[in-house]
């Protein structure tokens, strides 16, 4: 039912803007991209946000997934943006004593869906291999709770995590953020506010395939519409959710699109990875790019032919492999020093 929605709202959706060439996806994920269409559409539209928080269908239970992994969840209220009651859940391994690394995750969704678990199995193994305590948050979603809430509220819990890193059980040299896609600019925007606020000090940022531009000016933009996962149109319903009139605006912060920092020095080491055939690729280029222009450490992977979120859509891909592999390794590293 929930795709027979979808489907018919794509049809009735609006007009697509001329596209350009674009890389080739990979001849694996192709054949899943085949796949996925017959019941996802490429292109979100605003009227289709309802449907999707309805969630997927057969998606495995969290607490299901948590206790196959061997990790248990504790959640916490604690206040937010404006002094609201948001929840986060505090994530170990089951029988973990002592102290060792957090990650502090802020999930994606493209600001209009999702929830704190969403993605949570990225970061499962860096808490059951290296010990780490994670801290998720249930940021507010636009376009109910349009910007400054959901990086305010991303904020206000890594403020927590850190002024509580003891009784968590957190190293507080060893805390980093983590997110994608849209957690993936939350989490950039979280760590310049920490900059600029003097803030909890983090170890490490990890970007993937992050949402970082609002303004819809890339090659990558125009090249990935109405094919693959979460192309243009979808981009646009996402910024437009969480900006309003003001998206593509000079009224816009860093914060909210980190893609319009012009400095980012004093930032922790980042990590940044994304597909050859996705709208995010240029901005987030840019943004490694811009970070090693600013003296910043950086490491960064584009995935040839590879789509958005080609490794939690294709994990037994040979390039969804590899892609996790490189950003496990990386943060293997970091956490060891």
């Amino acid at each position: 039912m929930l795709w027979t929605q979808l489907l018919t709202m794509e049809n009735e959706g609006v007009p697509m803007a001329e596209t350009l060439p674009r890389p080739p996806f990979d001849p694996e994920l192709e054949a899943v991209l085949a796949v996925l269409a017959e019941a996802l559409p490429p292109a979100i539209t605003p009227e289709m946000i309802p449907v999707l928080r309805q969630g997927l269908p057969g998606a495995i239970p969290i607490d299901e997934l948590l206790a196959e992994a061997g990790v248990e969840r504790v959640d916490h209220v604690i206040p937010g943006y404006g002094a609201a009651d948001i929840e986060v859940s505090v994530l170990r391994r089951i029988g973990s004593t002592g102290v060792g690394p957090g990650v502090f995750h802020t999930h994606g969704g493209g600001m209009i869906i999702g929830d704190r678990f969403t993605g949570i199995g990225q970061i499962l193994p860096w808490i059951v291999e290296h010990g780490a305590v994670a801290v998720t948050v249930e940021y507010r979603l636009a376009p109910e709770f349009p910007d400054p809430y959901p990086i305010e509220d991303c904020y206000a819990g890594l403020v927590w995590t850190a002024e509580n890193a003891h009784e968590l059980g957190i190293d507080p040299e060893r805390l980093i953020i983590a997110g994608a896609s849209a957690g993936g600019g939350l989490a950039a925007g979280t760590a310049l506010l920490a900059r600029d606020r003097q803030g909890p000090a983090l170890a490490g940022q990890v970007l993937i395939y992050p949402m970082l531009d609002d303004r819809d000016e890339t090659v990558s933009t125009a090249q990935v519409n109405g094919v693959g996962v979460w192309d243009r149109t979808s981009n646009i319903t996402g910024w437009s959710a969480l900006l309003g009139d003001r998206r593509g605006t000079a009224d816009v912060s860093i914060y909210a699109a980190p893609a319009r920092a012009t400095d980012l020095s004093g930032l922790p080491p980042a990590f940044i990875d994304c597909g050859s055939v996705e709208v995010f690729r240029d901005e987030d280029v840019a943004y490694a790019t811009a970070l090693w222009h600013a003296g910043t450490q950086a490491e960064l992977h584009v995935w040839p032919g590879g789509f958005h979120g080609f490794d939690q859509m294709a994990p037994q891909s040979a390039i969804g492999q590899a892609m996790v592999a490189a950003r496990d390794a990386w943060v293997a590293r970091l956490l060891s020093q």
